[in-house]
């Protein structure tokens, strides 16, 4: 029997099934709307670093056609083939997308799903229906990811941009197609008779039935599959043949623009991950300069379309002609634009985290006052530890006022400029100060940890153990230095912010006895040392509480 899953659910493809060669069903629709499914091919920066691997209508499959896309067919819209153990290793993630060809928004698209299809029966689906969006115009629904080893998770993302749009915001270039004016003097010397006109419709007929083949092959759903021919007319009508003939003579006008900072042209700064040889991006972000998103190589404009009436190849947000109140505001305020990721936790820099409440199901436990802006309808509510948590919170230090965030909607988090770091936990522990804590998924059980040790009164140091499944967002003072664990390893107590739950901590002191006498000195008097396995690690942040 299939699991259903729900948003924001994820499992490793061989909890699912054994298999690694898949069909993967779509489908998706509303009366009068048509859609684009496609597949992206992602790198490890969930980029579109190699286009081959977008894979649509007009690119039907990879090189190595480990990603192919094969029509409607057994009640889907569009079904893909997606051979797992064919994938190179440069690509770390699949996302599967839905566009509206048109206009329309998502929130008029009546039930759908994507689901997987092994050996030809079904192992997982994830259902969704119009009411979980609004003023959407395309929707991530399911990702396969490579962590350690090939999962699968339920997205359900709406984006309020089309394809072009999240074409870009995976860093892919929207090309300008210039065949038509080569296609023109084809047709003039053309003389060919009529009679030779009807012997072409004989040979015609067999591609109709080329498209189902493969599916076949590697276990697709047991129904008739149907041609995915019709389809391909769908797409083939709204080319940009037709429109872009007229624009053409204005392509070589693009390049005579001045490019930003002196230099001769934009295709050499490779930030959004195009192949080598292709041409700039059409809505080039602030002076090619603007500091990425943190976590991201580029940034990524958040549903937007580039500026009406501004040349490719001219940097947007400098003065070029064009009305100060237009494209130059829109392209100075591009870089700071939302980023959406499809995950329950997305940084928006190094200091800003955005966590979105519809998926994962559960609530959030983060430090009160930490929120600076939120959207939609979110519920917060005071987090009581209890007489013995408060009790327990005082006498150790590791108390943490907390508020609860519930609903549906995105909360930002902040606190004090510090830089924000999420640790996804999978079964595992880490111990953290709770001075160090911003926020965590509520699905985390967390207590209080004794460290043994008799170079200081007391005997003893205290600090937070997070373990099960979720996140925790961790925050420094600067950019942290993660060490490996050795016999050797000594830390600061007051820079350490986290380690291993696997690693022995000891207290020790290097400081000589007659010298604590004196409590002005500036010596470092208590250290932690710490020894385990290969494998364990600290965080060490420069600064010192």
């Amino acid at each position: 029997m299939a699991r259903q899953f729900q948003r924001g659910h994820k499992a490793k493809i061989s909890d699912l099934t054994a298999g690694t060669d898949l069909y993967v069903g779509v489908q998706i629709a509303a009366p009068g709307l048509t859609f684009d499914i496609s597949c992206f091919g992602l790198d490890a920066n969930e980029q579109l670093s190699d286009d081959r691997y977008f894979v649509f209508f007009n690119q039907p499959k990879s090189p190595e056609e480990s990603i192919q896309l094969l029509g409607a067919q057994s009640g889907d819209t569009e079904s893909f083939r997606v051979t797992l153990d064919r994938i190179p290793a440069a690509i770390q993630k699949l996302s599967f997308t839905a566009t509206l060809d048109g206009s329309g928004q998502m929130s008029q698209i009546g039930p759908g799903y994507i689901r997987i299809v092994a050996g030809g029966e079904e192992v997982v689906r994830y259902a969704f229906t119009g009411s979980e969006f609004t003023t959407e115009r395309a929707v991530m629904l399911g990702d396969f990811y490579l962590k350690d080893v090939w999962r699968f998770a339920a997205v359900g993302q709406g984006f309020d941009g089309g394809l072009d749009a999240l074409l870009k915001n995976f860093g892919g270039e929207v090309a300008e197609e210039e065949a038509p004016p080569a296609a023109a003097p084809a047709a003039v010397p053309g003389f060919a008779p009529p009679a030779q006109a009807a012997a072409p419709p004989a040979f015609g007929a067999p591609p109709a039935a080329q498209a189902p083949q493969p599916a076949p092959s590697f276990g697709a759903p047991p129904a008739p599959a149907p041609s995915p021919a019709p389809q391909q007319p769908m797409h083939a009508a709204p080319t940009i043949a037709a429109p872009m003939a007229p624009q053409t003579p204005q392509a070589p006008q693009a390049p005579q623009a001045p490019s930003p900072y002196g230099q001769p042209q934009q295709p050499h700064q490779p930030q959004f991950g195009q192949v080598p040889g292709q041409g700039a991006p059409p809505a080039p972000s602030f002076g090619q300069q603007a500091p990425a998103p943190y976590g991201q190589p580029a940034p990524a404009p958040y549903g937007q379309q580039p500026p009406v009436g501004m040349p490719p190849g001219v940097p947007q947000g400098m003065p070029q002609g064009v009305p100060a109140a237009g494209a130059g505001l829109q392209a100075a305020l591009q870089p700071y634009k939302e980023a959406a990721t499809g995950q329950r936790w997305t940084p928006q820099n190094q200091q800003l985290m955005r966590v979105d409440l519809t998926m994962g199901g559960s609530g959030v436990l983060a430090r009160q006052g930490s929120m600076v802006m939120y959207q939609g309808k979110v519920d917060f509510g005071y987090k009581s530890a209890g007489f013995v948590g408060r009790a327990v919170g005082n006498a150790t230090g590791q108390e943490m006022q907390l508020m609860r965030c519930t609903g549906r909607g995105q909360v930002f988090l902040a606190e004090e400029g510090s830089h924000l770091h999420p640790i996804e936990l999978q079964g595992d522990a880490i111990c953290v100060s709770a001075e160090s804590v911003l926020a965590f998924d509520e699905s985390l059980q967390y207590e209080v940890r004794r460290v043994e040790g008799h170079g200081i009164p007391g005997g003893a140091l205290f600090t937070m153990q997070f373990h099960g499944t979720g996140t925790v967002i961790v925050k420094t003072h600067g950019t942290p230095v993660v060490l490996p664990v050795t016999p050797t390893t000594f830390a600061d107590c007051n820079a350490v912010v986290a380690w291993s739950a696997a690693s022995q901590v000891i207290v020790s002191s290097q400081v000589r006895l007659r010298r604590n006498a004196y409590p002005g000195h500036s010596g470092e008097t208590v250290n932690l040392q710490f020894r385990g396995a290969p494998g364990n690690f600290i965080v060490v942040q420069p600064y010192e509480v």
